[in-house]
C-alpha cells in the first residue's frame, strides 16, 4: 500500500510539473505573438495559478483579476508621489499585502508584486501599459484554467468508490473477528492494530475526497466525504468496543448473544443500507438484558456491566450511519443510491 501511494504522490508531483512546464511556456509564447512588454511574465502567472484543483484555480484567477484593479491604483498613487524607487515598492507592497490578506486573498500577492515590479520600471501608466498589464494576467490565468481541466477525475472517482468498498470489507471482517474474541476463538488478527490501520486509510480517503471535492463540476460530491467521514467515527466506535472487551475476565453468557449480533451486524455493512432493522434488533437484546437475573458475584456484575457498554458501542456505531443516511437528500440519493 504504501508502495501504491508512493506511486500516487509520484504522479501527480510529474502531472504538476508537466503542466507549469507547458502552461508556462505556451503562455509565454502567445504573450510573445501578441508583442506584449515582459512577455516572459505571462508564464510566471501560469506557474503561480495552477494549483491542485479546479476549484481552488478558478477562484484564484477570479481574486487575480478583482485585486490587479486595486494594485495598479495603488501602484500609480504611491510610484507618482514617492521618488525613491526602493522605498517606493516597499510602500506598494505594504498596502497591497495589507489589502489582500484583509479579504482573505493572500495568494494573490505574488502576481500582484509582479505587476507593480513592471509599472515601477516603466513608470507608464496609460491605457496601454495598462492593458498589457491586463493581458499578461488573462493569458497566465487562463492557460491554467485550461490545463487543470484534465485532472483525471473519472478515476478518481473510480478510486474513491473501491475505496468504499475496501473500508466496508474491513469493516466486516473486523467485526467478525470481534465477535470471535467474544466467544474465546483464536483470533488470526491483531483486532487493535486492524482497527488502527483502517482508521489511518480511512483518514487518507477523507482527503481523496476533499480533493474529488475541489476537482469536480458534478452535483454533490461532498458525498464521499460524508461517507468516510461517518466510516471514521465508526472506527472510533469501534475502539471502544474492544477496549471494553479486552477488560472482561470472565465471559459471561450473555456474551454469546452479543457475539450472535455482531455477526448479523456485520453482514449489513455496506454502502447501501439503512440500519433501522438492525438498531430494532439491538433495543431488543438491551431490553433482554435488563430482564436477565441479576449477576451473584462481583466479576459477574462487572462483566454484565462492560457487555451492556459493548452494546452502547454498537449502538453508536448504528447511530452514525443513520445520522449519515438521514442527512442525504433526494438528489445524492437519486445520484448515489438509485444509480446503484
Amino acid at each position: 500500500m504504501k508502495i501504491k501511494n508512493s506511486a500516487k504522490k509520484y504522479k501527480k508531483i510529474a502531472l504538476k510539473g508537466l503542466k507549469i512546464a507547458l502552461g508556462s511556456s505556451i503562455a509565454i509564447y502567445i504573450a510573445t505573438l501578441l508583442s506584449l512588454n515582459y512577455a516572459i511574465s505571462a508564464g510566471t502567472i501560469t506557474l503561480l495559478t495552477i494549483v491542485s484543483t479546479k476549484w481552488d484555480t478558478l477562484k484564484l484567477s477570479l481574486f487575480r483579476i478583482i485585486t490587479l484593479a486595486a494594485t495598479i491604483f495603488t501602484a500609480w498613487l504611491v510610484f507618482t508621489h514617492v521618488p525613491n524607487e526602493w522605498l517606493a515598492y516597499g510602500i506598494f507592497m505594504f498596502i497591497v499585502v495589507i489589502i489582500c490578506e484583509t479579504l482573505g486573498w493572500g495568494a494573490t500577492i505574488s502576481v500582484n508584486g509582479v505587476v507593480g515590479a513592471h509599472l515601477l520600471t516603466e513608470m507608464e501608466f496609460d491605457l496601454e501599459f495598462i492593458a498589457n498589464e491586463g493581458l499578461l494576467v488573462i493569458i497566465g490565468i487562463t492557460i491554467a484554467i485550461i490545463l487543470n481541466l484534465f485532472t483525471g477525475n473519472r478515476r478518481s472517482k473510480k478510486e474513491l468508490i473501491s475505496h468504499i468498498k475496501y473500508v466496508d470489507d474491513r469493516l466486516q471482517t473486523i467485526l467478525r473477528e470481534l465477535a470471535g474474541y467474544l466467544r474465546n476463538q483464536n483470533i488470526h488478527e491483531n483486532i487493535w492494530g486492524s482497527i488502527i490501520d483502517l482508521e489511518d486509510k480511512v483518514q487518507e480517503y477523507v482527503l481523496d475526497a476533499y480533493e474529488y471535492q475541489d476537482n469536480t463540476f458534478s452535483s454533490h460530491p461532498g458525498y464521499y466525504i460524508d461517507y468516510f467521514e461517518m466510516r471514521l467515527r465508526q472506527c472510533t466506535a469501534l475502539h471502544n468496543l474492544h477496549y471494553e472487551m479486552k477488560k472482561i475476565r470472565d465471559m459471561p453468557v450473555q456474551a454469546e448473544i452479543i457475539a450472535e449480533y455482531i455477526m448479523y451486524l456485520s453482514n449489513y455493512v455496506i454502502e447501501l443500507n439503512t440500519p433501522t432493522m438492525q438498531l430494532k434488533r439491538l433495543e431488543g437484546i438491551f431490553d433482554d438484558m435488563k430482564k436477565e437475573p441479576l449477576p451473584k458475584s462481583r466479576d459477574e456484575f462487572e462483566s454484565r456491566a462492560i457487555l451492556y457498554h459493548i452494546l452502547m458501542d454498537l449502538e453508536d456505531f448504528l447511530i452514525f450511519k443513520k445520522r449519515f443516511v438521514e442527512d442525504l437528500n433526494e438528489q445524492q440519493r437519486k445520484i448515489y443510491w438509485n444509480n446503484k
